[in-house]
């Protein structure tokens, strides 16, 4: 009698499992998108590499905020919309830095919905 089972079968075509992630590097993509451009534009090139929810997430999140500062520069408002991004700048890497997915106050929301499934 014959106990050896046979190795389990893939269907053809299917997909490769993605690649696990530790937390340490869903975080660190997450932290490194709100560290300047460049550490932005690390953080995609890793996040291309080896797709989290979490680093998508922050990087819609940073690109977000970039877009509504390049969007908002008017003289008069300048300033406090300035300081209101940098309020929510702050506060969205912290919740990087917890490993949070909370989306920054007002328009953290609408980030998400924009630009739905850029960085996955």
């Amino acid at each position: 009698m014959d106990t050896t089972t046979p190795p389990p079968v893939t269907p053809t075509g299917a997909a490769a499992p993605p690649p696990m992630v530790s937390a340490t590097e869903d975080k660190t993509v997450a932290i490194l998108s709100y560290i300047t451009l460049i550490g932005f534009i690390v953080a995609i090139v890793l996040n291309s590499n080896k797709k989290t929810k979490l680093g998508a997430f922050h990087l819609r999140q940073v690109l977000g905020l970039f877009l509504t500062g390049v969007l908002c520069i008017i003289p008069l408002l300048g300033l406090v919309v300035a300081i209101g991004l940098l309020v929510f700048w702050i506060m969205g890497l912290i919740s990087a830095i917890k490993g949070e997915m909370k989306p920054v106050p007002l328009l953290g929301a609408m980030y998400q919905k924009w630009f739905g499934t850029t960085f996955e």
